[in-house]
């Protein structure tokens, strides 16, 4: 389980102006900002659990993820994982914990990849029978094959993610942090990803915490989301309720043939093509039979869909609401 209780982490920043003299100036003389980049921030995530971490650039979320890494010690407030206070007891809690960083490797660069995994099982000094039987296991699961023997520099973004991924997995962690595990990928590295992790937390019951932009990876991944925005906590619930908190409007996508109908009051125009229109509104308001009713009557119906609000919607609705 992890705990957060009241953190506070604040950042003190060195300021000066441009040019030579204010260099030299700012040696006798240095002025400071301060960065609340958390402010008592409290949540708890469940064994076994999978929890969505969003918020803008700058919301704080790294420093959480380094806290609870061990990395960074917080001014205030306690935070614990697993029992541990993660930057009291490092070299224990580190044998419990698995973190892939999307933009920083744990991989070195210039040796075959299975290399890289023999430096990690000695680091966290995994017993050779579950090393090798983990390596078949991910290698299979994460498709590696022949990529074990190449070079981590001559692979491509999808395939280091992979590996990378299993490097984190090695030594049979309780806890695995993601932070934009997707990101840079193609469409098929992104779904043979997103597998992996629902299977890694159905069989091992790995306990995940996703921090990404990418929100089609919240909607296949997560059921609860937590949103933090200037070192707060803002929101935290599941995310099929906080859907409906924010918005219940539908959105209906009709294909036609001939003019395009006129749209009822109730209805909002979102995008409008040749024989193509989509369309919003307030089911409390206009019944979704009412309007497909509407449409069936007032133009040649060729196909709908209906659907809720996307997981992007939401988030830019709530950015914009608490104006982030």
């Amino acid at each position: 389980m992890i705990e957060f209780k009241q953190v506070g982490k604040t950042y003190r920043v060195a300021k000066r102006q441009a040019g030579m003299g204010n260099a030299v100036k700012s040696f006798f003389s240095r002025e400071y900002n301060l960065i609340h980049a958390l402010q008592d921030v409290s949540f708890t995530v469940r064994d076994g659990e999978m929890v969505g971490y969003i918020g803008p650039n700058g919301a704080g979320k790294s420093t959480t993820i380094k806290i609870m890494c061990g990395v960074l010690t917080p001014d205030s407030g306690e935070c614990r994982v697993d029992g541990r206070i993660p930057y009291k007891e490092r070299v224990a809690h580190v044998r419990d914990i698995g973190v892939v960083f999307g933009q920083r490797s744990q991989l070195w660069w210039d040796v075959p990849v299975i290399d890289s995994f023999d430096l990690i099982r000695d680091i966290y000094r995994v017993e050779e029978n579950t090393y090798r039987k983990n390596v078949s296991e991910l290698a299979e699961l994460l498709d590696l094959g022949e990529i074990l023997q190449t070079p981590v520099r001559t692979l491509s973004l999808g395939q280091r993610m992979r590996c990378e991924i299993a490097a984190s997995l090695l030594h049979n962690p309780k806890v695995l942090f993601l932070d934009e595990p997707t990101i840079g990928l193609d469409a098929v590295s992104k779904l043979a990803v997103r597998k992996f992790i629902r299977e890694l937390n159905a069989a091992r019951g790995t306990t995940i915490v996703l921090t990404t932009h990418d929100m089609q990876d919240i909607e296949a991944l997560t059921e609860r989301i937590l949103l933090i925005g200037r070192g707060r906590i803002l929101l935290d619930g599941k995310l099929s309720d906080v859907k409906k908190q924010v918005s219940e409007r539908k959105t209906m996508v009709i294909t036609y043939q001939g003019e395009p109908p006129a749209l009822q009051k109730e209805m909002k125009l979102v995008e409008s093509g040749k024989g193509r229109m989509t369309v919003s509104f307030e089911p409390s308001v206009l019944p979704v039979p009412g309007a497909i009713s509407y449409f069936a009557m007032n133009t040649q119906l060729l196909d709908v869909s209906v659907s809720d609000i996307t997981t992007e919607e939401m988030v830019a609705q709530m950015y914009k609401e608490y104006r982030l």
